[in-house]
């Protein structure tokens, strides 16, 4: 386990007996860093007396010094876990007691309990996790990156350096696990990759995007409290190794979602996180505030695969070495990890050509939708991300998206101002490497026209779909709207009638059925131009 394991002040029987005195039955999990003493309705979390090359515990100050900064770190955004550190003092008569009057030989993190089962991991393991939840995820890494302190980029971007070395050595290490040749040509497709994104990854720093951040996010340490994601467990005992560009932390957890391979759902929360964080990153000089899917975000979009990889990587690499100390069953799931892990990573190196789909059609014809459903299955991992004219309108104008927008945000400036915006996002978004799917009505010949000029300039293809349905049903489908993003009613439809649509370009599609046939039907003409995967 490590080089040395030095004493603690106390033993773990010797904790384990003392809390079932207190609290009844104890149950005891073991990391390699912590011990952690379930009781009814509390958890006690101890570190571990050790020392590993990446962190060094064998002190009882280093010790209370780690209890104290998970507190710090985690408590903020996890009020209903994290509650203090409790002193483990060693009384005149020599046994150990709870915050007694004795020396403190010992630190405990206390923590509130809660339900297990509910964990990201174990939730998406019984089926895909709700797409509110998903939405509200991302939201919620957003908020916690905005408020994370900046820090120095260089010496992270060294590490990264550092870590494709490490990553080279574990797999050459293990042959039979990790075949020569594609070892080396994951190492030089990533070594190739970092050298693309350096000059970005420095300036992102310049800007801010590098923070200490949570450091270890995954399924795992999101658990769903009260219907609402809770983010717990973050890194605590190195400040370097959760320091990182914000897409980097984001990458970890968007890996971990792939590795179960559920595109949609990883995409759900990076398009969620996108617009949440954008929206905090750029100001538009005629509105005044604000604005969304700024230039300074989308560019960092480029080093989303190479992290993505990264993380990948370094999995493959642990479950390697957890192999390596098991038998059985335990090492044969080990070995497969690492072997998924690593053609994870490799995936994330391929080249890939990035496509510009426009869904346009009156209101009703279930544009939105359409294009959620086909967004995974388009472009590099986790898919093509998705510009929707009614979001975009709404944060334009600083509200939220089931906010109503009075009339003069439907005015020809303001839709005008909506589509510039919408584009000026996807040149950027081609650019970083992603296929992106716009979602507007596309009623102007103009407008339509620009959306093939952008691809054009990219020189990317581009698919133009128009959907279609009669009015009652249009009509219909905006009646049974609730909670929708969309300000359409059955006025706007009905004027909507008056279009003139004669020089459509455009592939219609009858979208008079179910969403999924309209889907399918899409998703055909997609795969004759060989845009999806």
């Amino acid at each position: 386990m490590s080089a040395r394991e030095p004493s603690s002040g106390t033993t773990p029987v010797e904790v384990e007996a003392l809390l079932r005195s207190r609290f009844g039955e104890v149950k005891v999990v073991g990391t390699p860093l912590n011990l952690i003493f379930l009781t009814a309705d509390t958890a006690f979390k101890m570190k571990r007396a050790v020392r590993f090359p990446f962190v060094d515990f064998s002190s009882a100050c280093a010790r209370r010094a780690a209890a104290l900064r998970e507190i710090a770190l985690n408590r903020a955004g996890a009020p209903l876990i994290y509650r203090d550190v409790v002193a483990l003092t060693r009384e005149a008569d020599g046994t150990l007691a709870l915050a007694g009057a004795g020396e403190a030989v010992e630190w405990l993190v206390r923590m509130n309990r809660f339900d297990e089962s509910q964990t990201l991991d174990r939730l998406i393991a019984r089926g895909p996790l709700a797409q509110g939840l998903l939405v509200e995820l991302g939201q919620a890494i957003a908020y916690q990156h905005m408020r994370a302190p900046i820090r120095d980029a260089l010496p992270w971007i060294r590490d990264l350096e550092l870590y494709l070395d490490q990553n080279r050595a574990a797999f050459r290490a293990r042959p039979a696990l990790f075949a020569p040749d594609r070892v080396q040509a994951l190492d030089q497709a990533m070594r190739q990759g970092f050298a693309r994104i350096e000059a970005l990854l420095e300036e992102r720093g310049r800007l801010g995007c590098v923070r200490l951040l949570h450091g270890d996010l995954h399924l795992r340490n999101i658990v769903l409290m009260n219907s609402h994601p809770v983010l717990f467990d973050a890194l605590e005992f190195d400040d370097a190794l959760a320091t990182g560009d914000q897409l980097y932390d984001l990458a970890f957890l968007i890996m971990d979602i792939l590795e179960r391979g559920d595109r949609a759902a990883a995409l759900r929360v990076l398009q969620s996180y996108l617009v949440a964080v954008s929206t905090h990153d750029s100001t538009d000089p005629a509105l005044g505030r604000r604005v969304p899917l700024s230039g300074q975000f989308i560019a960092g979009l480029a080093a989303l695969p190479f992290f993505i990889a990264m993380r990948a990587a370094i999995r493959a690499k642990v479950s390697a070495a957890t192999a390596e100390v098991n038998d059985g069953a335990i090492r044969e799931l080990a070995e497969a990890d690492a072997r998924g892990y690593f053609e994870l990573a490799e995936r994330q190196m391929e080249p890939a050509t990035p496509c510009l789909i426009a869904i346009g059609g009156l209101s009703g014809t279930g544009k939105s939708r359409a294009a959620i459903g086909l967004a995974p299955l388009v472009g590099r991992d986790p898919g093509a991300i998705v510009n929707h004219s009614d979001a975009m309108r709404k944060l334009l104008h600083g509200h939220s998206p089931l906010d109503h927008l009075p009339a003069e945000a439907y005015s020809l400036e303001a839709t005008r101002r909506t589509y510039e915006r919408l584009l000026f996002a996807a040149r950027l978004l081609l650019a970083s490497g992603y296929s992106v799917i716009l979602d507007a009505v596309f009623a102007r010949a103009e407008e339509r026209a620009a959306c093939e000029a952008i691809a054009q300039a990219a020189e990317v293809p581009f698919v133009g779909l128009w959907l279609e349905a009669p009015l009652d049903v249009r009509v219909a489908r905006i009646d049974r709207r609730t909670n929708d993003i969309s300000d359409a009613d059955a006025a706007v439809a009905r004027q909507q009638e008056t279009y003139a649509l004669n020089d459509l370009t455009w592939t219609r599609i009858d979208a008079t059925g179910t969403p999924d046939e309209t889907r399918a039907r899409a998703l055909a003409i997609l795969a004759d131009v060989g845009v999806v995967n």
